[in-house]
């Protein structure tokens, strides 16, 4: 048996991008976002606009829990070099659409208990879940980003095109492009389509282009799950 093994897992990282050097402001703009539903440790890939000392970058990402591990061909490359922390080529650039549709489900706090000395406090609600909705058919170069539910499309999407969600995805009609569920490591995340033909898939980072496919799904009805070891499960669909 060999000793050295190379397996297929796809990275779930979020992407900083900064036109600021003001790390005063980075952390005050970059704080509530973190807060609607990246975990402690999620792993960051840096990008910027403008020049700005990178260890200081590094360090003040780090002390927001996040676990920054590249950054891109850029304005910062290199520096990261001199350092020898890795520098990554920038991503293709896809339109980021927005959906035809999204539906909120909130849950309010409970209302304070009354004080003798202070008025009863109401906190804003907080969103728990959205569903993003979309009726018109995801072309190439465009992506559909869903960061706090699902996304539910009823026309397909085209090749080079992509659909993130940190929860499930239905796609009712041709998945062509890439399709990632599970945005962040959610494993309870799940994929539906009524025809498989995409370039890749992926839940909670496990992923599966499309040579590895199972043929027996291709172009079929599939529900796409992770199962106890972590493994993609292409099960066919009968309607």
């Amino acid at each position: 048996m060999a000793d050295i093994r190379i397996k297929g897992r796809m990275v779930n990282a979020i992407r900083i991008s900064l036109d600021t050097h003001d790390h005063n402001a980075i952390r005050q703009q970059l704080t509530p976002m973190l807060q609607k539903g990246f975990p402690a440790g999620t792993l960051a890939v840096i990008e910027s606009s403008v020049e700005q000392e990178l260890i200081e970058l590094i360090q003040l990402l780090i002390s927001l829990d996040l676990q920054p591990m590249a950054v891109t061909e850029g304005l910062l490359a290199k520096q990261a070099r001199s350092i020898q922390f890795p520098v990554i080529p920038s991503d293709r650039q896809l339109q980021q659409v927005k959906a035809t549709k999204e539906q909120v489900v909130e849950t309010k706090p409970a209302t304070a208990e009354k004080n003798e000395v202070e008025n009863i406090a109401q906190a804003e609600p907080a969103i728990q879940h959205i569903t993003s909705y979309h009726n018109e058919i995801l072309r190439t170069g465009q992506c559909l980003v869903q960061n706090n539910g699902d996304i539910i499309s009823t026309a397909g999407i085209n090749s080079g095109s992509e659909a993130i969600a940190s929860g499930n995805i239905h796609i009712y009609g041709s998945a062509r492009g890439r399709v990632i569920a599970g945005a962040g490591g959610n494993t309870a995340a799940r994929i539906f389509c009524h025809s498989l033909e995409a370039e890749l898939v992926s839940i909670a980072g496990t992923y599966c282009v499309a040579d590895d496919i199972p043929q027996h799904v291709a172009k079929q009805p599939v529900h796409i799950y992770l199962n106890d070891q972590q493994e993609l499960v292409f099960e066919a669909l009968q309607f």
